[in-house]
């Protein structure tokens, strides 16, 4: 088995961390850039601090064969309240990454996780690739942005990328949206009323962790000329209130789920994925979302 050099940013958040566990188990050499990424076991090299050109070039002697830029914002709530930081977080580290890789290591895969927020509303059918962008929040513009740099950077410099719009990715150590909110007012309530943005009828396409690990590893191995748009979504549409059903069923939790009909700033109502494309590269979730649900609660009650 052929092993890479794998520069993974963001390697302290959900994602990231995944990545580095999921790519260092098969031997790939792996080296991280961002906030509290230290060295250990399974990363050769670290560097703790901003996902920066100066930061990046600390590594520039290296040359590696795939970037995973996980680092950058991941919420909307804190790009409403905090624009600035998040464009810094999710624009400005983007075009470091690209700019080192256009200097210091340009026959990269850079593999950059957007999402569909850069659609904007849609209506209640699937999402392509294709479709038209017009963000709603600031969140996603800046990530319509980061992509934006991401094409340009392969069409003027031959740069590689690979970007996969995920859907709702959820699974252990994740510790905010939805799922993670419910487990917490689940744990809490002991079985009485519990509250949510919304009527419930609003739609999710989850993606458990594993699944998306599985795709970023099938387009590392793919051959990429230049760009590549993917969504990565299982193409089965949830809504609110059947995905807080399988988890109170799960939690054992007998108490009344209540919607508070106010629509969350920011949160489109609808989120299903084409996935044509994603089937031709041949990627399809083994975890149905009752798996995945089973196995988030198993994770939250332990580390509770």
């Amino acid at each position: 088995m052929v092993k890479n050099k794998i520069l993974i940013t963001g390697a302290n958040g959900f994602l990231g961390s995944h990545c580095v566990e999921k790519f260092a188990e098969k031997g790939n050499e792996i080296f991280t850039v961002g906030r509290k990424c230290v060295k250990n076991a399974k990363i050769r090299s670290a560097v703790d601090g901003e996902i920066n050109l100066e930061n990046l070039r600390k590594l520039e002697n290296i040359g590696f064969d795939i970037i995973i830029h996980c680092g950058g914002s991941g919420n909307v709530g804190y790009s409403l309240q905090n624009p600035f930081d998040d464009f810094n977080n999710s624009v400005n580290s983007t075009i470091s990454v690209l700019e080192f890789a256009r200097n210091f290591s340009p026959n990269s895969l850079i593999i950059y996780p957007s999402t569909p927020a850069v659609h904007g509303l849609h209506d209640d059918s699937p999402i392509k690739e294709s479709d038209p962008s017009m963000p709603v929040s600031p969140y996603g513009v800046h990530k319509k942005l980061a992509e934006e740099l991401c094409l340009s950077y392969s069409h003027n410099f031959g740069i590689k990328t690979a970007i996969i719009r995920f859907f709702s990715i959820y699974g252990e150590g994740l510790k905010k949206q939805l799922i993670w909110d419910a487990c917490n007012k689940m744990y809490k309530s002991e079985n009485s009323e519990i509250e949510f943005w919304g009527n419930g009828e609003e739609t999710r396409d989850w993606i458990y962790i594993d699944d998306a690990i599985d795709l970023i590893k099938i387009l590392c191995k793919s051959k990429i000329d230049k760009s590549f748009i993917v969504n990565g979504g299982s193409g089965i549409r949830y809504t609110i209130c059947e995905t807080l059903s399988a988890l109170a069923e799960s939690f054992n939790f007998s108490g009344k789920i209540k919607f508070n009909q106010f629509q969350k700033a920011g949160d489109p109502k609808y989120y299903l994925a084409d996935t044509t494309i994603t089937n031709l590269v041949g990627w399809k979730p083994k975890f149905s979302l009752q798996k995945g649900i089973e196995n988030y609660v198993k994770w939250f009650k332990e580390c509770i």
